[in-house]
């Protein structure tokens, strides 16, 4: 399989300020993994793993203090901004709440309109298209964020992120803060736009039961770390790591 991410020794600490002292935490260690091109890649673990944090560091948001990145073989680690840029918009993220992420003074269709290349009449044509294939109608192309549901704002951070053609998505908890009832919707969603646009995921969650549903391969985070990493029907079928067997007894 074509390895369309790799990541090598992977490090990142923070530090943290009080009145008295300063610390540092660390918040990934010694990551090492691959994705492959056309997969959904689950990376599960409990609020403050880490999760996150490497989900950023991975498509550049942050920088890794150690480590190694590299996109289709390309090292992209210390790349400068100003050549990394010409990459960008193959790599996306769709975060957890769509109403923080999307800018409430922006109508739906501007905001997908602008990671389209073109001229305005075809960036409006392109936006319709896309936001059509999330399943938002064109009569609401110029209603704005506090006019749609939950659901239908992640639709609209989605069809932002597939604006740019991109080849790979982080998505960070993009149900979480959703009701049950919408959570399979969006996640049927996610998995036809993945056949129809080609598209690799790196789909983070603390959701045991969703990545059972949509991941191909996961990695379970424990502090920072990547305790146990295989195939999804593996990882429940024959957990190794003691913190694996904790969060399925939790999540079934």
């Amino acid at each position: 399989m074509e390895i369309l991410w790799k990541v090598e020794d992977l490090f990142k600490e923070y530090e943290i300020k009080s009145e008295f002292e300063r610390k540092k935490i660390t918040v990934l260690k010694n990551i090492n993994l691959e994705i492959y091109k056309g997969e959904t890649f689950g990376l599960v673990g409990e609020s403050g793993s880490g999760k996150t944090t490497f989900g950023k560091i991975l498509i550049r948001l942050i920088d890794p203090d150690n480590g190694r990145i590299f996109f289709k073989d390309l090292e992209i680690t210390k790349m400068p901004e100003s050549q990394l840029r010409k990459y960008r918009k193959k790599f996306q993220i769709i975060f957890q709440d769509p109403y923080k992420s999307l800018n409430p003074r922006i109508c739906c269709g501007y905001t997908v309109m602008e990671g389209i290349d073109g001229n305005k009449k075809e960036k409006i044509e392109k936006a319709i298209e896309i936001l059509n294939d999330v399943g938002i109608k064109k009569e609401r192309f110029y209603d704005y964020p506090h006019q749609f549901s939950g659901g239908e704002r992640q639709r609209i951070a989605i069809a932002r992120a597939l604006s740019t053609n991109p080849e790979f998505i982080v998505c960070d908890e993009p149900t979480s803060n959703l009701d049950v009832s919408i959570q399979g919707q969006i996640l049927n969603l996610f998995i036809d736009l993945k056949e129809k646009f080609n598209l690799t995921y790196l789909f983070i969650t603390h959701n045991l039961k969703i990545i059972k549903f949509i991941a191909d391969r996961v990695a379970i985070m424990y502090k920072g770390e990547i305790v146990e990493m295989n195939k999804t029907e593996e990882i429940f079928k024959n957990p190794s790591h003691p913190y694996t067997f904790k969060l399925l007894k939790n999540e079934i």
